[in-house]
């Protein structure tokens, strides 16, 4: 009954989180969305960004993935789901009340392709000695990427874990636009390592960088 109700009226229920403020689930069209109170997190908008850049990616050619920023967990269920991807993803999450809501209400549990993390992403792609062939940057809290991951340190470890001939996708926000210094900024902190493309305003909202890591 909620689940046809929300094709009428969407429901929405409140959830504590002393990281992202207060976080929603909310039944909309009959599925389930994870929101902050100014921003989709999870199986809205966002989701379809990030699949915008999969295709961007290979993924025949890829044998795990690095995803910095789990949410509830919909890009797992667009690799799994839409893209068919079978292999090792590891999910790094700060917020443990996000963890909570992508297991109890969005099914995302470990398993033995699936490894998740409650960490700190800066601090894990710092201490990471293992390399990846695909890294999913995805680290909002509500509206806001934290400065520290558009800085140098953050961009130069994310470098140094990617595999040669591999890739990364970062969802650098609403922020930053095409022309902007700042991602202006973040781009040069890759060199000449990476092929960049600039995705603006994807889904007519956040700019993405897809990278792909050239042979050295």
């Amino acid at each position: 009954m909620k689940k046809l109700f929300s094709y009428i009226w969407p429901t929405t229920r409140r959830f504590p989180s002393a990281i992202n403020g207060t976080l929603e689930v909310t039944y909309v069209n009959g599925k389930k969305v994870l929101d902050t109170e100014n921003a989709n997190y999870s199986y809205g908008s966002l989701q379809k960004i990030l699949e915008i850049g999969l295709t961007k990616v290979d993924l025949n050619a890829v044998e795990n993935i690095l995803l910095l920023g789990m949410g509830g967990g919909s890009v797992i269920h667009s690799l799994r789901n839409t893209f068919e991807y079978t292999k090792n993803i590891v999910a790094v999450e700060i917020d443990p009340e996000v963890i909570k809501l992508a297991k109890e209400e969005f099914g995302t549990i470990p398993s033995k392709k699936l490894q998740i993390i409650e960490g700190d992403a800066f601090q894990f792609i710092k201490n990471s000695t293992e390399k990846f062939q695909l890294i999913i940057i995805d680290l909002f809290i509500d509206t806001n990427v934290p400065p520290i991951f558009y800085g140098k340190e953050f961009c130069e470890n994310l470098a140094n874990s990617i595999q040669n001939k591999g890739s990364f996708i970062f969802n650098v926000g609403m922020n930053l636009k095409k022309n902007s210094n700042t991602l202006e900024s973040v781009t040069s902190y890759f060199g000449d390592n990476f092929k960049l493309q600039i995705l603006p305003k994807v889904n007519g909202t956040n700019t993405l960088i897809v990278g792909q890591k050239l042979m050295q």
